[in-house]
């Protein structure tokens, strides 16, 4: 079988994780997560970075601390994993679920503006929205696939209608729009390690913020609200959010790598546009203008996507459809699905994810073409 996407583990994993357990720091409190803080907050441009279990705990923490309140609306991709979706839940709101461009699969900042200029009013300093009377406090825009949202446009617009931006940069380590890192760009960003992402720590993720004063206070709220000092005295409700030291290691060996990384997902990126070609009905994702991405995870549009996956399945090629919308899920069925023509149902019909390990081979991509070319001949 030909994967879709694992871990590639072949720097200094070993190494650190061995001097983890030599020294017995393996819990949560260590120098590798303050490595690992350290080398994320440089490499994403960012005055803090807070290590976190994961990136739906990093998401919860961001939106709690930029005021998300219960009964509030919050706007989200339709297309996008359901971890953001899930933490809007958790805050007692709903989604708003914008949908996205047809080539780039990123939110539609053109529709996002048309929704906010007519479907909302701004009233003492703050957005809501007409027929309900909810406020939206903070948009999430959601760097699909390690491509980026068109940032040039959305942040201006967020902020003129007095909307905080929460990234979900968790595809997206290493991609840049104007130049300027994925996460960087609104009060927080929020990066995930899952073992399929760009880089691993197994489970993890990381907050990425430049206000001082929210970097202490996520940190204080993601350890458990724990005061200084010996005592164990918590001055609110905390959260059990941290990244343990023996993870942390694997991750700043992983961030060692990651400028490789990246450059091997790029060839495999051009090696699959230029193999498939020629295949009728195959669409790659169109990069956002001004991005460079990090090519995370490789999906088109294919004709008959569901029994290609079946045919590659069948032939040792593990492939993923893409996901499901969120409108199209129990849990957020009922939330405001703003569009013109559901761009996002189609896409996820059609759309198919190969595999692109970075350590995949030459040969296997050129096997996984050649299979998809043998279904449709």
């Amino acid at each position: 079988m030909i994967p879709l996407s694992v871990p590639n583990l072949s720097g200094n994993e070993w190494k650190y994780v061995k001097d983890c357990l030599d020294t017995n720091w393996v819990s949560s409190v260590g120098s590798y997560v303050n490595k690992m803080e350290e080398v994320s907050a440089s490499f994403s441009n960012v005055a803090k970075a807070i290590a976190t279990s994961n990136g739906t705990s990093a998401l919860h923490i961001s939106l709690l601390l930029a005021g998300v309140q219960q009964g509030d609306l919050v706007i989200l991709p339709n297309i996008t994993f359901v971890a953001p979706a899930n933490v809007i839940k958790y805050m007692g709101a709903d989604a708003v679920l914008m949908d996205v461009y047809e080539d780039t699969w990123e939110l539609n900042v053109d529709l996002l503006q048309k929704f906010l200029e007519q479907e909302c009013i701004d009233k003492d300093g703050a957005c809501y929205h007409k027929a309900t009377g909810r406020k939206i406090p903070v948009i999430v825009p959601v760097h699909v696939l390690g491509n980026m949202v068109d940032m040039g446009k959305l942040v201006p617009l967020a902020e003129k209608h007095h909307i905080k931006v929460v990234e979900d940069a968790t595809e997206s380590l290493g991609s840049t729009y104007n130049g300027q890192p994925a996460g960087s760009f609104g009060i927080f960003g929020c990066l995930s390690y899952n073992g399929n992402k760009i880089i691993t720590t197994g489970g993890g993720g990381m907050i990425l913020t430049n206000d001082l004063a929210l970097a202490k206070k996520a940190k204080h709220l993601t350890t458990q609200a724990k005061t200084e000092g010996i005592e164990y005295y918590h001055d609110e409700v905390g959260y059990n959010y941290r990244m343990v030291n023996i993870l942390a290691a694997m991750g700043v060996a992983q961030m060692e790598q990651l400028p490789g990384f990246i450059a091997r997902k790029k060839e495999i990126n051009k090696l699959y546009n230029e193999g498939l070609k020629n295949v009728i009905g195959f669409k790659p994702q169109v990069v956002t203008e001004n991005t460079d991405p990090n090519c995370w995870l490789y999906t088109a549009v294919f004709d008959r996507s569901k029994e290609l996956l079946k045919h590659l399945d069948g032939h040792g090629v593990q492939t993923r459809p893409f996901w499901v919308p969120m409108n199209q899920l129990p849990a957020f069925s009922s939330d405001i699905y703003y569009n013109e023509g559901d761009v996002a149902g189609r896409i996820y019909s059609q759309c198919l994810s190969l595999p692109c390990s970075s350590n995949i081979t030459d040969e296997e991509i050129a096997e996984v073409i050649s299979k998809i070319k043998d279904f449709y001949d």
